[in-house]
């Protein structure tokens, strides 16, 4: 999500000229760049011109700092514009003191209610500790009922459900009270999908909420939904007044807009971001509109690359990898386990937009996916095919043993010595770093590994 805003952006400042200060008819020339960028990505015209409006008058107002250019000021002002306009972080309420806290699911049909409900669930007891309780109350769609069950089931979370045959708010009720049996906590309501100019649908949503007194609204809705998403975040709030915001499908062709613009015209945070059909921990986000403005400006998103890779480690054995960094011991048995870990947290691709540079690179189409993934299991391939004592010293390699490796891989010998050579650029840095020299390196990291 946000690719094509991204883009349109980083061109724009990458013009800007980057001497003497920043002058009326560079902002002016920005602000008509930033405009053009933020209507093609779908975002509500009143919403452009508040944005445009406000950045610009910052921006002309600003006194440049003496440590950066013009160009870096403009872009920090945008920053902090987008991060006003996106709002604030994703949290859910649990400051009611009545249990258990009730989160309702509305949204269009196809919106992924559902699957964004088992997502939530996941995330409540993987993350925050709770015991989630799902109720399905989507009486429309039979496949919907089965749906949740077979999710619930799979992520090991307690559920309600009685059919299509009752009413959605008696479900809704009754499904609220099985969850007080069990000691759930929290509890998550899958409504049926509805247009909010349907009176009669929008009506029972009003009446599930009357009845089972949500702590949440959330609003599911599609990242690529486009202009349209202005009036249907405005119809489910003034007929239920939502909470919050759940963007799904936000790794599929969206332009960014619909967050944006739901945001602004409802005033309620985006809470979370999905990703794809697949339920597990790393296909739901908690929102973050500074890593968020992060992204779309090209300069990545460690936030979250840290706190993904702090799942994927113990602390001892953390430590254990630090030390051997420190003392350059990291060998390329080392380097192959943590390749693997690094795989776990997603696509690579996704893992590198993470990273200031290689984002800005991906966003100017100079970082091939497939390629990347071809690289990565060709390295794969050639560590697997040495022996533990080669992966532990490379130094022992002769000839005839990097002719094996290559056959077994299937590469050539070069490849084997194309990475042995860029293990050893990365030896060299890291005793660089240990002896407290920050070494400059020129141009971009080298993705052939």
């Amino acid at each position: 999500m946000f690719e094509s805003l991204g883009k349109r952006l980083q061109n724009t400042f990458d013009s800007l000229g980057r001497g003497g200060r920043v002058t009326e008819d560079d902002v002016k020339s920005v602000m008509r760049d930033v405009r053009m960028a933020l209507l093609e990505a779908d975002v509500a015209l009143p919403i452009v011109k508040e944005f445009v409006k406000a950045t610009r008058e910052e921006a002309l107002g600003a006194e440049v700092h003496k440590s950066r250019r013009p160009d870096q000021e403009v872009i920090t002002i945008v920053r902090r514009q987008l991060i006003e306009t996106l709002g604030e972080a994703g949290r859910l309420d649990f400051s009611r003191s009545q249990r258990p806290h009730v989160i309702m699911m509305v949204g269009l049909q196809g919106s992924g209610k559902t699957t964004s409900a088992a997502k939530l669930a996941l995330h409540l007891r993987k993350k925050e500790n709770r015991k989630p309780f799902m109720i399905a109350a989507d009486t429309y769609r039979p496949a919907a009922v089965d749906q949740l069950v077979t999710l619930a089931k799979q992520i090991g979370v307690d559920y309600h459900e009685e059919g299509t045959s009752a009413k959605p708010e008696d479900i809704a009720k009754r499904g609220v009270e099985a969850a007080k049996n069990v000691g759930a906590d929290v509890v998550i309501i899958d409504t049926a999908g509805r247009l909010q100019i349907d009176d009669t649908l929008m009506g029972e949503l009003e009446e599930i909420k009357r009845r089972t007194k949500p702590a949440e609204v959330l609003l599911v809705a599609d990242a690529m939904t486009g202009q349209e998403a202005v009036n249907i975040a405005t119809g489910f709030n003034e007929r239920v007044g939502i909470t919050g915001l759940i963007l799904t499908k936000v790794d599929g062709d969206a332009r960014g807009g619909a967050a944006l613009s739901m945001r602004s015209v409802t005033g309620v945070p985006i809470k979370f971001m999905g990703m794809g059909e697949k339920i597990s921990e790393d296909t739901l986000e908690v929102f973050h509109p500074d890593r968020i403005a992060d992204r779309i400006l090209g300069m990545g998103d460690l936030g979250t690359l840290l706190e993904q890779a702090e799942e994927l480690y113990e602390e001892e054995e953390a430590m254990k990898l630090q030390k051997k960094m420190l003392e350059n011991n990291f060998t390329l048995q080392d380097f192959l386990e943590q390749m693997q870990k690094i795989k776990k947290m997603g696509p690579i691709t996704k893992v590198m937009g993470m990273i200031p540079g290689f984002s800005k690179l991906q966003m100017q189409g100079m970082v091939d996916d497939q390629e990347v993934e071809g690289r990565m299991k060709m390295v794969e391939a050639i560590i697997n095919s040495m022996t533990i004592k080669e992966r532990n010293n490379y130094k022992i390699l002769k000839a005839s043993h990097k002719k094996r490796i290559a056959n077994g891989s299937g590469v050539t010998v070069k490849d084997v010595n194309d990475l042995i050579k860029q293990y050893r650029q990365m030896q060299k840095m890291m005793d660089q770093l240990r002896k407290g020299k920050f070494p400059k390196i020129p141009g971009m990291p080298n993705l052939g590994f």
